[in-house]
């Protein structure tokens, strides 16, 4: 079987500690993403357990797989689960939620969990989408800002380039950063003339005399990434303050956050550290369903 470049590697955990038949609580969230869906299962407001799987055609499908994945072998079953919530492109899919919440409000309170109260500005960096949250003190939302049309900022263009250039995706964003100058972007009108441009850059000088390197070429595309980004942030800005800075302490979540090459270049141009967190910020909209639930 030919090698798929733009997956991210599938991943699951189930608690050996935590007992879910002496739980007073038992719920769960369902995050189906258009590239990727995942399951978070908390008992008592402890996370018991979580699977990230790639979406298939058949989102029905994908959910029934992430939740058994995320049960584990504890012997775990649907119905010892109180409430499960869906959220996501793919929610209506999710046939055994009992309720829906959107994408917003789900990152919101599960990157609260995953990276502390001090977060106040929450970057979702998802496949189709980039959503930039700011939150109360008091655990609400605040103001969002979602992008409003599908270009090379999106995660499903990343996956795109990975197949296009054969590197794993896990892999470019750290490659990107060994670029010996700052390149130009990419197009950021749209990922099939960025993919175009792509080709055309190994043989393209680019202020000096010998051709792109493949490290350039991917911080070309990092750049572009980052940069579609930063206008969706930018405009989530407090009223008193310049461009591009945000109100309080800001994580990133959804795959493009494990992109290093990406969420580097953010940190930099917004003079922000950004938090970090033992979880993957994949989990985010699926933790906040289970918490939501």
């Amino acid at each position: 079987m030919a090698r798929k470049y733009s997956v991210w590697p599938e991943s699951s955990w189930t608690s050996r500690d935590i007992g879910w038949k002496t739980a007073r609580s038992v719920t769960a969230g369902v995050d189906i993403g258009t590239t990727s869906s995942q399951a978070a299962i908390l008992c008592d407001g402890q996370l018991f357990g979580y699977a990230s799987i790639r979406s298939g055609f058949d989102y029905k499908k994908s959910a029934d797989r992430v939740i058994k994945q995320a049960a584990g072998d504890s012997g775990l079953t649907l119905d010892d689960i109180e409430c499960i919530v869906s959220t996501g492109f793919g929610h209506k899919n999710v046939s055994c939620a009992a309720k829906y919440v959107d994408e917003i409000h789900c990152h919101a309170k599960g990157a609260r969990f995953m990276f502390g109260p001090e977060v106040h500005t929450v970057v979702d960096l998802g496949g189709q989408t980039v959503a930039a949250i700011r939150l109360y003190d008091w655990d609400r939302v605040r103001d969002f800002m979602m992008n409003d049309k599908c270009a090379v900022g999106m995660g499903r263009s990343l996956e795109t380039v990975c197949e296009l250039l054969q590197i794993p995706i896990e892999e470019i964003g750290e490659k990107s950063l060994e670029a010996d100058m700052a390149p130009e972007p990419v197009s950021t009108t749209c990922y099939c003339f960025a993919n175009t441009e792509t080709m055309g850059l190994f043989g393209r000088p680019e202020f000096r005399s010998a051709p792109l390197t493949e490290t350039d070429v991917y911080a070309s595309h990092t750049v572009a990434f980052a940069w579609r980004r930063l206008g969706v942030i930018g405009r989530l800005q407090p009223q008193d303050v310049g461009d591009l800075k945000v109100y309080g302490e800001l994580c990133f979540t959804g795959g493009v956050a494990k992109n290093i090459g990406v969420t580097k270049i953010i940190e930099r141009e917004m003079g922000v550290t950004a938090l970090t967190s033992p979880y993957d910020p994949m989990l985010a909209g699926a933790i906040g369903a289970a918490l939501l639930a």
